[in-house]
């Protein structure tokens, strides 16, 4: 049975805050952030905004655009790294928000490479008959969990959320495969803690109650394990490079992005890049940079994509897919995210 999505909403919050905001809050620069990660801007929630409202919001928008598209799902899965709470889960407050109470609900924490977990869930769940079609989400509020007295990696992140609707299509098309991974051994180079003071590899008393990231460890974890897994998602599917029309890679710095292109012999201008207006959103970043490529034309039916992705964990996720035309946007909608966002309310965060 042939597995891929057939509907897809984003949302990010109207909050924008910009390098040269940043300006005055470090010692930092436009040119710096710029030079070294490929982003200008980030969208951060309101004080009283949180995951779930990110996920409601893409799934409001999801439905906008494919009209009856919730109808028949029996499962909500949901990919963050900053749930509203331990539990309940962020995939029941959604579902209980958008009308799917009492549809099965569940979270996956994988950090950044959670939506391609995610949609490897979704499959699977399908696949084994648990369910007949999966609402997959999502949905970050980084903004609140970043250490803003750390400019190295507050710069980095934006709140944004993206919702997909995973179900059977049509023969030739869909989920090809799927690469997964985690290594525990990597946690300290980018980690948040939860209940415990300890992670493996970070002495007690010393980590950061707030997201803690090395991030000269993560990017050389990133430039190589984009590589290996996307490679080995083609190798699994039957395809190679040049097979691929779309790279859709997860949004976190231009320079790992630029490495997977060499990596994989795909063009930067066959790559969909959007993190110089979003940053890196986590698990809403996969989604977002689908839902734009698709609203200017770029994805059609039948192309074949790759997305890649990695996280804390550290973590790692790739797959292959055939997009299907069904998914194709419906005229843009009010609330959806635009290319070029605007009427924005542009405010500096307080540390």
């Amino acid at each position: 049975m042939p597995i891929g999505i057939t509907a897809l909403g984003t949302y990010v919050p109207q909050r924008v805050l910009t390098n040269k905001d940043l300006e005055g809050m470090f010692d930092t620069s436009d040119e710096w952030i710029v030079s070294r990660t490929g982003i200008r801007e980030r969208h951060l929630s309101q004080p009283d905004e949180f995951a779930s409202d990110m996920g409601v919001r893409a799934v409001q928008d999801l439905q906008r655009r494919s009209e009856g598209a919730l109808e028949g799902v029996d499962m909500v899965v949901c990919a963050t790294s900053s749930p509203d709470a331990y539990f309940p889960s962020t995939a029941a407050l959604i579902a209980g928000q958008v009308g799917l109470a009492g549809a099965g609900a569940l979270d996956v924490s994988v950090a950044c490479s959670g939506f391609v977990y995610a949609l490897s869930v979704a499959q699977g769940l399908l696949l084994a008959g648990a369910a007949r079609k999966v609402l997959v989400v999502g949905a970050e509020v980084l903004s609140k969990i970043v250490d803003w007295e750390d400019r190295s990696s507050c710069i980095l992140f934006g709140d944004g959320g993206g919702a997909a609707i995973v179900q059977e299509v049509p023969a030739g098309y869909g989920f090809q495969s799927f690469v997964l991974g985690a290594d525990s051994a990597g946690g300290p180079s980018l980690y948040k803690f939860a209940v415990a003071d300890r992670i493996p590899g970070v002495p007690v008393g010393t980590g950061n109650p707030k997201l803690g990231m090395n991030g000269r460890e993560v990017f050389k974890f990133a430039v190589r394990v984009i590589g290996d897994s996307g490679t080995q998602a083609l190798e699994k599917a039957g395809l190679r490079g040049d097979d691929v029309d779309w790279l859709v890679p997860h949004q976190a710095n231009i320079r790992i992005i630029e490495s997977a292109c060499t990596r994989f012999g795909i063009a930067m201008d066959k790559t969909v890049v959007n993190l110089d207006r979003y940053g890196n959103t986590s698990t809403a970043s996969v989604p977002l940079a689908l839902r734009e490529a698709l609203d200017d034309g770029r994805i059609r039916d039948g192309d074949q994509l790759l997305l890649v992705a990695f996280g804390g964990g550290l973590s790692w996720a790739a797959g292959a897919m055939k997009w299907y035309g069904g998914a194709q946007p419906l005229a843009r909608q009010e609330g959806a995210v635009r290319r070029e966002p605007r009427d924005v309310q542009r405010e500096v965060v307080g540390r």
